[in-house]
């Protein structure tokens, strides 16, 4: 009986882990300090960028602007600023918020400022650089810039490193298919 009992109990820990690993539970904020329910994208693609307003990929934000405005019906990009390579982005959110809408007139979300790597990675980023959670791969992020693509039913399709172009023809095809 006690077997039974410590089984079933394990199988139901089990079942809440990985029902906790989805990433629509993840709780992240945009960079007003709101809360950004990531259920509302089911349906649509999701492509998370960690950013950073001083770096040599910082042009980056003009393709991914035209990439959003193309495919928005389809897409949303998620623009997640971290200040851990360079010290690139060492602005507050009012700071960010400014630089993104007067040098490129971002329309897609700006997450609020996080850390993408290390002891206080943010959940979402170890749902994303984690095979244990996305089902998919590992992976660590290398730089600012870095993309992760999630499907409409909220699985981990891919990642590309900073020099892939937004515009990519490799992005282009998950989005598209």
């Amino acid at each position: 009986m006690y077997r039974l009992l410590k089984l079933t109990l394990t199988l139901l820990l089990t079942i809440n882990m990985v029902n906790a690993q989805s990433i629509y539970d993840i709780k992240i904020n945009d960079i007003s300090g709101n809360p950004i329910n990531l259920k509302d994208y089911k349906g649509k693609k999701m492509l998370f960028i960690n950013v950073a307003s001083f770096c040599g990929f910082t042009s980056q934000y003009k393709g991914l602007e035209e990439l959003y405005q193309k495919y928005k019906g389809q897409l949303m990009i998620f623009g997640v600023p971290c200040n851990q390579f360079g010290n690139q982005e060492p602005g507050n959110a009012e700071e960010i918020k400014t630089f993104c809408e007067s040098n490129y007139d971002i329309s897609f979300i700006i997450t609020e400022k996080v850390n993408v790597k290390g002891e206080e990675q943010h959940e979402l980023y170890k749902w994303l650089t984690n095979k244990k959670y996305n089902q998919k791969k590992d992976s660590k992020v290398r730089w600012n810039f870095q993309k992760y693509i999630v499907n409409e039913d909220g699985n981990l399709l891919d990642y590309f490193v900073s020099t892939t172009s937004p515009q990519s023809s490799k992005i282009i095809k998950l989005i598209e298919n």
